[in-house]
């Protein structure tokens, strides 16, 4: 599903990433995990060909990013949902309104958009605020939103980027928890986070990075950062 073979990636002379190979299957739930810089959100970005690999090959979904001319990302990132801590939602929007617009810019016919945009809010249990603007929202109602938005289009796959961090522990719970029923549906979902409760308590797979260099892939991992010993 998701394939990193020796994928380094600079800016500049700094190394973002080093060396970093992995595979996620499909179904898989992931944590990418690591402090502040250590490259998790590069590794993101790359997924979804935001940005290019200085050296190193990415598959998603069968296809080498490498062989995805600019004009055609936009396919690829229609497989990839995509939720981000400071949520980018349309404050001049309804609830509704911000996540049948994803629909639409695929070309759903107005039926579908409002079946799949009720069915999408229900599941995050914002069913009876579909009318509201995120300003009127809690935090917690306004990541339910971007995810309602990310996945209304049916994406095999689901990046969420430090989706709690902006929370408390009790709602941050609530987020994981839509998650984890995503992911029992069949999408495949990689989320960063330096949130070391979270990746406790769920113990799953946990792909650990440190500055910009793999230092652990367990199945069921704990949040523990060590350093990289020399060869």
């Amino acid at each position: 599903m998701i394939h990193f073979d020796h994928v380094t990636k600079l800016y500049g002379i700094t190394h973002a990433l080093s060396d970093v190979s992995f595979h996620i299957d499909k179904g898989e739930f992931v944590f990418l995990i690591g402090p502040s810089g250590a490259g998790k959100t590069t590794c993101l970005r790359l997924i979804i060909s935001e940005i290019t690999p200085s050296k190193g090959t990415i598959v998603v979904d069968g296809t080498s990013l490498a062989n995805i001319p600019p004009s055609k990302t936009h396919l690829l990132r229609r497989k990839v949902g995509t939720v981000f801590q400071d949520f980018k939602l349309l404050f001049d929007r309804t609830v509704y309104e911000n996540v049948a617009l994803a629909l639409e810019i695929l070309g759903r016919k107005d039926t579908e958009v409002k079946k799949d945009v009720h069915d999408v809010l229900e599941l995050v249990g914002l069913g009876r605020k579909a009318n509201l603007f995120p300003q009127q929202l809690s935090a917690g109602e306004l990541q339910r939103t971007s995810i309602a938005r990310a996945i209304a289009g049916g994406p095999t796959i689901l990046l969420a980027d430090e989706p709690t961090g902006n929370l408390d522990p009790e709602t941050a719970g609530e987020i994981l928890q839509i998650l984890q029923e995503i992911n029992r549906m069949g999408t495949t979902v990689v989320m960063a986070t330096h949130n070391a409760t979270v990746v406790n308590e769920l113990r799953k797979r946990t792909i650990t990075l440190e500055d910009g260099q793999l230092v652990s892939d367990e199945a069921k991992g704990k949040y523990q950062i060590r350093k990289r010993t020399a060869k």
